[in-house]
C-alpha cells in the first residue's frame, strides 16, 4: 500500500490512518515503527486501545481476543504509550478522522447501511469525515436539499463543492467484501477527488505467518477469503 502510495507522489506526513493499526497481524512491534517513521496521522482504534490496555476485550470475539492479547504482550512500551495516546477523533485538511463513527466514536458503532449515514452526518461539520472500522468501503453523500446517497464499495468521487461525504476507505488488512487485495484511499485535495485502490500483496505468506507465531490460524484464513 505504501509502495502503491509512494509512486502516486504521498510522502511521510501526507498518510493517514483510521485506527486499528495493530490487532489481527503477525508484526505489530514493525508496524508501530512503520507509521512513526511516516509520521503518519492517525486516530486510534479499538484494537489499538486493546493492545494498550485501555480497553476491555471481553466482549471481542475469541479470535481477536487472542490476537489482542499476543499483541499487547509484544509492544515496547513507547509503542504503547504511541497507541494509548492516540485520540478517537481529530481533523486534518478539513476532513473529521475517526475510526467508527463520529457520533459515538468510543462505542466503536460499524457505519453499514443507509441510516448508519444519515445520523452521523449530525456529529460533524466538515465537507468530509473518513471512518474505518467495518473494512467495507463505502460512500455516504449528503446533498444541500438534505438527500442522502449511499452506495458500497469502492468509491471513486469528484468532489462537489456544496455536497458533503462520509466514506469509508475500506482495509489495509483484514478486507472483508471478498476482495483479498488491500484497499486504502487516495484523496487529491488540489483536483478534488478521491478513490479507493486496491493494491494486491503476498496474501498467503501473511498468512502463514500468522499460524507459525502462533495466533488463530481463522485470522489468515479470513485473510486469503477477504472475509
Amino acid at each position: 500500500m505504501l509502495a502503491d502510495a509512494r509512486a502516486l507522489g504521498v510522502g511521510p506526513g501526507a498518510v493517514v490512518c483510521l485506527g486499528d493499526i495493530v490487532g489481527y497481524g503477525a508484526d505489530p512491534e514493525a508496524v508501530v515503527d512503520l507509521m512513526l517513521g511516516y509520521d503518519a496521522i492517525a486516530v486510534a482504534g479499538n484494537h489499538d486501545y486493546a493492545a494498550a490496555g485501555l480497553l476491555d476485550v471481553e466482549w471481542f470475539n475469541p479470535f481477536a481476543r487472542a490476537a489482542a492479547e499476543w499483541t499487547a504482550e509484544r509492544l515496547h512500551p513507547a509503542q504503547s504509550r504511541y497507541l494509548s495516546g492516540l485520540p478517537l477523533v481529530r481533523e486534518h485538511l478539513g476532513a473529521v478522522l475517526v475510526h467508527a463513527s463520529p457520533e459515538d466514536p468510543e462505542e466503536w458503532p460499524y457505519l453499514v447501511s443507509p441510516g448508519d449515514g444519515v445520523r452521523a452526518f449530525a456529529a460533524f461539520s466538515t465537507p468530509l469525515c473518513f471512518v474505518g472500522d467495518s473494512h467495507l468501503p463505502a460512500v455516504w453523500i449528503r446533498y444541500e436539499d438534505g438527500r442522502v446517497d449511499f452506495a458500497r464499495g469502492a468509491a471513486r468521487l469528484t468532489l462537489g463543492p456544496e455536497e458533503r461525504y462520509l466514506i469509508n476507505v475500506g482495509s489495509v488488512g483484514q478486507p472483508r467484501d471478498g476482495d483479498p487485495r488491500a484497499a486504502w484511499g487516495l484523496l487529491d485535495t488540489a483536483r478534488r477527488s478521491f478513490e479507493v485502490r486496491r493494491v494486491p500483496y503476498d496474501v498467503d505468506g501473511v498468512a502463514r505467518t500468522i499460524r507459525k507465531v502462533g495466533l488463530p490460524p481463522e485470522l489468515g484464513d479470513r485473510l486469503l477469503a477477504g472475509v
